[in-house]
């Protein structure tokens, strides 16, 4: 079955003969932001003795960034669009590398925090020039090989994250080497600026308005409240998470009448209404909110877990999970090379092997490593490390690419915004309820049956990724799902069949 879209605006752009150098840049780029989403967990105790900073303190640290990075995605998207994704990339980068400063001269916890939401702020005005620039600029099977790049990037970085900072922390011989942990930004920006300058084509939409400022505040107030309550859950108390909630969802059912209203009357809204009916789009949407839900939850409960029940050291503990990060590297341009035929049964493979994994995970720490000693943990964990990260190699990418297919190039960038906010919100959510459960069994039990249990809460968020990966190969009506555009002379316009997409992709392998 062949089902035909309108071509993008984009579609008869010149192709830019310089994109395989501009990916390189937004990868970088993109994975120094996403990185200092998780660098920063193993730097807080260095941090509350060098700053004498409390509790609430350090995790306004972590959360400052996570929120602010949340909020600002879809107005940065739309802003992008509209005058050119060139110049906000520029402006986001420009405004994480003075965060990252900032951070790293910080006198006091309260300086700390407001650069950390400074940092938060330019990495949310990235974030989706980066996935729109790769949209934009690459076309059929290319696409699938870029995107395939990106979510290496977005494993690699998570993954990452606690063994780099658990490095720098135990080899630089210096009290404050926490502040290592954010200068270390300042090089690798300096050097994408010059190159995203330099490399970057400035395209922007004809369709340029001023930006939607009732549409943004409404949507700020339902993320910032969504992620605030869920993140700060035990100094708020249910009572108050259940309002911030109730509020959140107000906010969010006027974001969506109000975008209804803006666009009726002529003007460009933060997102079309209509945008997650795009074809691929909104099942793609509620896929990766659910997998990032159990998927970011993963590292912190065992990175809890080795430290504190089996004594790890900060670099032992991101040791045992460079497996994870390595096989999703190898997984994702892997599998950017096979989207194309296999659209949406490759995403369902992939979650299938991430569930084996989390099982096999949760069969090392409850029958395997008990029987030969804690010890072998870590290197036990090896072979469902490396299933696991596999299988998010194969997810993470394809995913981002059949979702972004059919959008119209104009609103590119508005929803990459979309996209990765519901993430945020998924992996906000997910990270919470995860860490509750391991908190809660560990209080009152062995934390290696918390381990378990909380693996099992991220094991369910997965299947039911996967639940809406297979009812979205359903439901597309042809025999890959896939949403991956042709690759036509002119770049797009219609969609591939099962057929011709299966040529695209024996092509492309």
């Amino acid at each position: 079955m062949t089902t035909t879209r309108p071509a993008r605006p984009d579609s008869g752009a010149e192709v830019d003969p310089r994109r395989w150098q501009v990916l390189w840049v937004c990868l970088v780029t993109g994975f120094m932001t996403l990185l200092d989403v998780s660098i920063v967990n193993v730097a807080l105790p260095s941090i509350s003795s060098g700053l004498g900073a409390s509790g609430s303190q350090l995790q306004w640290v972590v959360t400052g960034y996570a929120v602010v990075f949340g909020l600002a995605l879809v107005p940065a998207g739309r802003l992008g669009d509209s005058y050119g994704r060139k110049k906000i990339f520029l402006v986001g980068l420009v405004l994480f590398a003075l965060g990252s400063l900032a951070c790293g001269l910080a006198p006091s916890p309260e300086a700390l925090i407001a650069a950390r939401i400074a940092q938060g702020l330019g990495a949310g005005v990235l974030n989706p020039q980066i996935t729109a620039i790769i949209n934009s600029e690459f076309r059929g099977a290319e696409r699938g090989r870029a995107f395939g790049r990106f979510g290496a990037t977005v494993g690699l970085s998570t993954a990452v994250g606690p063994l780099l900072g658990g490095v720098i922390i135990t080899l630089v011989p210096w009290q404050e080497s926490w502040r290592l942990v954010f200068l270390v930004n300042m090089p690798v920006a300096a050097t994408a600026f010059v190159l995203g300058l330099k490399l970057i084509s400035d395209r922007a939409s004809a369709e340029r308005s001023r930006l939607d400022w009732v549409g943004t505040v409404l949507l700020a107030v339902a993320v910032g409240l969504v992620l605030g309550a869920v993140q700060e859950r035990e100094v708020l108390g249910w009572t108050l998470v259940v309002v911030a909630l109730a509020v959140a969802a107000a906010s969010g059912w006027a974001f969506v009448h109000w975008e209804r209203r803006y666009a009726a009357s002529g003007h460009l809204p933060l997102a079309r209404p209509g945008l997650l009916k795009a074809p691929g789009f909104g099942p793609g949407v509620l896929l990766g909110s659910l997998y990032f839900g159990g998927f970011i939850a993963i590292f912190f409960t065992v990175t809890l877990y080795l430290q504190d029940a089996l004594r790890y050291s900060a670099l032992e503990a991101g040791l045992t999970q460079t497996p994870f990060a390595l096989a999703s590297a190898v997984a994702a341009p892997w599998a950017g090379k096979r989207v194309a035929a296999q659209g949406r049964q490759l995403v369902v493979r992939g979650l299938v092997a991430v569930v084996v994994g989390l099982l096999g995970v949760i069969a090392v720490v409850e029958l395997a490593a008990p029987a030969v000693g804690d010890q072998w943990t870590g290197l036990l964990l090896l072979v469902p490390f490396l299933l696991a990260g596999f299988g998010s190699g194969v997810v993470i990418g394809p995913n981002v690419n059949l979702s972004l297919a059919n959008i119209d190039g104009r609103d590119a960038g508005s929803a990459s915004g979309v996209f990765q906010t519901f993430q945020r919100v998924g992996s906000g959510i997910g990270l919470a309820v995860v860490s509750a459960v391991f908190l809660s069994v560990s209080a009152s039990g062995d934390p290696r049956d918390a381990l378990a249990a909380a693996l099992g809460v991220s094991a369910l968020l997965v299947l039911a990724a996967l639940a809406v990966a297979l009812v979205d190969v359903r439901r597309s009506g042809d025999g890959d799902g896939s949403s991956e555009p042709a690759e036509d002379d002119d770049g797009g316009g219609a969609r591939a069949g099962a057929d011709r997409g299966g040529e695209t992709g024996r092509r492309a392998a």
